[in-house]
């Protein structure tokens, strides 16, 4: 017989047992069951409405959040025009220097003033289109201008007391099928030099002039003088316009730009030539600087045993990327920069060089590993030299993509996404920083 040890005990009433004298003290512990609960499908439809408002609630703080965040983002300032050109024909291009306003147009070159945006002076005696315009103060109320027109002529131009004064078509000649056409053209800080790429043929070469501005300075003053006088001496006499027109052209005539340099894309490298290594030697300078790789001993079948082994250790890299342009093709574009003087070039004792002109040149050549460095003051003899050698050589890694210069710094990028930062001054490197997941750089600039 089982026997229990513990009594039983009544339970405490519950909640729900309370007498309905006692309903005011009546103490509901679960919110949710203030109501009675619906039976289905209406507690189906209640969790899809409540769902529904929920994501309404949601949706509606999302937007808040965003409309919030675009009221605390700098809005950029609208900006409209004040002012418009009154043009003939259609405006191609345009550069800004000094108080003016140079617009190259499908007819001509025409100037305006910057302050009321007034046309002061047209050139269209050729009826040329003028595709690209580059222009520089000089200082004495004297433009220059250097303008490529839609058949690649250079032609190069002072403007002075709201005139054109056209000096010299560069890369006119007699002979139409040796004409060249421009590829590029830089005109330096200041006005003293002028670089222009000529593209031939089958040949591309850049031409570097040197600017005489110091003697248009000197010559516009007399021409200025004497055309003051020849208009008060015909006043006097009524003299013809022919004569007065034939003098308006023997005022235009100024100095001729001096040709500096021609610098020819480096030839590949081949097998060599030489036949002992003192053949070698005598081509060298004195080993200070680095060259562009042609003196050197390695034969043709070296060469091609080498790009054969290689060819057979990377086949599939090969295979992926395609077949690469030929080595032997010839660059048809090169960029290059003028520099002021600084310690990457040292013309010598002897040679003058200020400040605030430029002393050298930076090239590079398309698909080229190597920066090369030119002096512009050099000795006549080598001026024009068809196998111009760079003073100074910088080799990279990779081919160089695009570059950039400040007035302080020169960046490199190259293929391989790596850009580095030169002190041009001093001339050595200060950063050198790889860009994420290898991505191509296609043009870099200074802010």
């Amino acid at each position: 017989v089982h026997v229990r040890k513990h009594s039983l005990e009544i339970p405490p009433p519950s909640e729900e047992d309370w007498l309905k004298d006692d309903e005011e003290d009546f103490f509901q512990q679960d919110p949710e069951r203030i109501r009675d609960a619906l039976p289905q499908p209406f507690r189906m439809v209640n969790k899809l409405v409540m769902l529904v408002f929920e994501n309404a609630m949601e949706i509606i703080e999302r937007r808040e959040t965003l409309r919030e965040a675009q009221k605390l983002k700098v809005r950029p300032t609208k900006c409209f025009p004040t002012a418009e050109f009154q043009v003939t024909g259609t405006a191609i291009c345009l550069s800004v220097s000094g108080k003016f306003i140079f617009v190259g147009l499908s007819v001509g070159l025409a100037a305006f003033r910057m302050y009321d945006c007034k046309q002061v002076c047209v050139w269209d005696a050729v009826k040329t289109e003028i595709c690209v315009i580059r222009s520089s103060d000089l200082g004495n109320e004297h433009h220059v201008l250097l303008t490529v027109d839609e058949m690649g002529l250079v032609s190069l131009f002072c403007f002075h007391r709201e005139s054109f004064l056209l000096i010299k078509i560069l890369n006119e000649v007699e002979d139409i099928s040796k004409r060249s056409t421009c590829v590029e053209v830089v005109l330096s800080s200041g006005g003293d030099y002028a670089g222009v790429l000529l593209q031939g043929n089958s040949e591309v070469w850049l031409e570097v002039y040197r600017l005489p501005k110091d003697s248009w300075l000197k010559e516009t003053e007399k021409s200025s003088g004497a055309a003051a006088g020849l208009a008060f001496r015909e006043m006097r006499s009524s003299w013809t316009s022919e004569s007065f027109v034939s003098a308006n052209k023997a005022e235009a005539k100024l100095s001729l730009p001096v040709l500096v340099l021609k610098v020819k894309p480096p030839k590949p490298i081949t097998g060599t030539n030489f036949k002992s290594p003192l053949d070698a030697l005598k081509k060298v300078d004195d080993g200070s600087m680095l060259g562009l790789g042609h003196n050197h001993l390695i034969k043709d079948s070296q060469w091609e045993q080498h790009e054969a082994i290689f060819r057979s250790i990377y086949r599939q890299f090969l295979e992926a990327e395609g077949e690469s342009e030929s080595k032997d093709e010839v660059p048809r574009r090169a960029t290059f920069h003028f520099l002021l003087p600084s310690w990457i070039l040292q013309g010598g004792i002897d040679i003058k060089v200020q400040p605030d002109v430029p002393a050298s040149i930076s090239v590079y050549w398309d698909r080229s590993h190597n920066l090369c460095f030119y002096l512009l003051n050099r000795p006549l003899k080598e001026r024009v030299d068809a196998d111009l050698k760079p003073d100074v050589v910088w080799p990279c890694a990779a081919p160089i993509a695009c570059s950039a210069v400040s007035s302080w710094y020169l960046a490199l990028a190259c293929e391989d996404s790596a850009i580095t930062i030169w002190d041009k001054h001093l001339g050595y490197p200060l950063s050198v920083t790889v860009m994420p997941e290898k991505r191509p750089i296609r043009s870099i600039h200074f802010l």
